[in-house]
């Protein structure tokens, strides 16, 4: 499918001069790969690049008790009364990241969407293989069915997307009710044997298409969708593809690529205009939907 193209001439330099910045970032010499995880996932998101949180929304950090774990969640509310819920989960290649990283994002979308956001931390590999954090995501989704009710939406970011699309699979093979909407932005959608996550995420054996949602033989009856694709993001082709078996099996969907841009994005709308574009064009997507 034919996506809409968002550009603007400073997204360009913005991502020049963002990547030069985190190229000249210091790494951890000297240390396992592991350990090296371990400091990464304790680092506080500078505010330079990752925003400031948006002021309006209240805010209630939580812990949702679930079958054999507890998971911290944030929760962004415009309102006591009731609205739509959006499940958003953060990227990090399955091993990385927490719902700090990405506040701007969470809280914008619930300021200017209409909507109330749980921000979830799921369980990361390596301690936490597949299917960890995709039963996180479906499990959150019953919780949340149960304890705020109405109308739902699922997304994130990166592999945050992947679980998200992997949940979406996993409810319509079940049987189980689905979320309304999916919003699904610069996902890792297929096998990247590559990449230094895969070894630690991926079981060893045969994947199943809950992990790889790509691999699916069949996406009909999935939610509308909502993809975001960056034109400068090796995980480029997923999104267009994934976008394009969904229309195909007639799943409405929409699809949206910021040119001149790199993956992760969101996580830099301090520094990237095209981050907080994308936050106000999910906001209106998702006031629309739920309308």
């Amino acid at each position: 499918m034919t996506p809409e193209l968002v550009d603007s001439p400073e997204y360009g330099p913005e991502t020049d001069a963002l990547l030069k910045v985190l190229a000249d970032q210091p790494g951890y010499p000297g240390l396992d790969p592991y350990q090296a995880l371990l400091l990464d996932r304790e680092d506080l998101p500078d505010p330079v690049l990752a925003g400031e949180r948006d002021p309006r929304p209240e805010i209630e950090d939580i812990v949702i008790e679930l079958p054999g774990r507890s998971l911290d969640a944030r929760i962004y509310r415009m309102s006591s009364a009731p609205r739509p819920v959006l499940l958003w989960l953060h990227g990090g290649s399955f091993i990385g990241g927490h719902l700090r990283d990405i506040e701007y994002a969470t809280s914008g979308i619930a300021a200017g969407g209409n909507v109330t956001v749980v921000s979830l931390n799921y369980r990361l590999a390596p301690e936490n293989p597949y299917p960890a954090g995709l039963l996180d995501v479906r499990d959150t989704l019953r919780w949340i069915r149960e304890h705020l009710g109405g109308e739902i939406a699922v997304g994130g970011q990166s592999a945050g997307a992947a679980l998200a699309a992997g949940a979406c699979l996993l409810a319509r093979d079940d049987g189980g009710p689905l979320p309304d909407r999916q919003v699904l932005c610069y996902p890792t959608l297929d096998l990247h044997p590559d990449a230094e996550w895969h070894e630690w995420y991926f079981p060893a054996d045969d994947v199943p298409a809950t992990a790889v949602p790509l691999r699916a033989d069949s996406l009909a009856g999935l939610p509308p969708t909502l993809m975001l694709a960056a034109g400068r993001d090796s995980l480029r082709d997923d999104a267009l593809a994934y976008a394009g078996r969904l229309e195909q099996d007639g799943v409405p969907t929409r699809l949206v690529e910021y040119e001149d841009t790199m993956h992760a994005f969101l996580n830099f709308p301090g520094a990237l205009s095209a981050g907080r574009h994308a936050v106000e064009l999910i906001a209106a997507d998702l006031r629309t939907a739920f309308s």
